[in-house]
């Protein structure tokens, strides 16, 4: 491409957002195998080319697509955590944010796709991944430490026991994100509430 090129796709370019929000429109409303960097241009009005210049590849704008929906995920989290109130009752929050709302969860399926194509990412779409999983990690870490600090919850390893329990977490969210038949989800608050009662009380 040219330098004049350049200059006019830049000019003619949407935000960077707009793009994001039709991404994940697009995952929502026909699923992983509907979004194409063709189709996506032609909503946000930009040739595959232009997309493709400025995103590198389709597993970035997938990338950057998950990170967009997860500094909005991020935000509601922080939110609820900061709640007054029983930790217990924030804890069941965050589960309550964590799974997905049904099959084909547009942010889930999302997810799992990043996470699929990770076996060829470079170290530092690595880390940018890590740094999704670490915040959600993190916020945990705290809400568990704050209980136990309260006597609302037994004394546990706070770190070692948010792992787990995000362990736990997505293995019963995959399940339903995939739309596996058997499981709820109803049935997977139902068996998380369970065992934190079990676990921490």
């Amino acid at each position: 491409m040219t330098a004049g090129g350049v200059r006019a796709a830049r000019k003619n370019a949407p935000p960077r957002e707009d793009v994001l929000v039709a991404a994940m429109a697009t995952i929502a409303e026909r699923g992983l195998d509907g979004l194409t960097m063709a189709g996506l241009g032609r909503q946000v009005g930009m040739s595959s080319g232009h997309l493709l210049y400025y995103f590198g590849s389709k597993d970035e704008l997938l990338l950057q697509t998950l990170e967009w929906s997860e500094a909005a995920l991020g935000a509601r989290r922080r939110a609820l955590l900061s709640r007054r109130g029983p930790a217990r009752e924030r804890l069941n929050a965050y589960v309550d944010l964590y799974v997905p709302d049904a099959a084909r969860d547009p942010h889930w399926t999302l997810w799992l796709e990043v996470w699929n194509r990770s076996q060829n990412a470079g170290p530092q779409e690595r880390e940018r991944q890590a740094a999704i999983e670490g915040a959600w990690h993190r916020d945990l870490v705290a809400l568990l430490a704050e209980g136990i600090s309260r006597g609302e919850f037994r004394a546990v390893d706070p770190d070692r026991f948010a792992a787990r329990l995000r362990a736990l977490l997505d293995g019963f969210s995959i399940q339903v994100a995939v739309g596996l038949p058997g499981l709820s989800r109803q049935d997977i608050l139902d068996h998380v509430g369970e065992f934190l009662s079990e676990a921490l009380t």
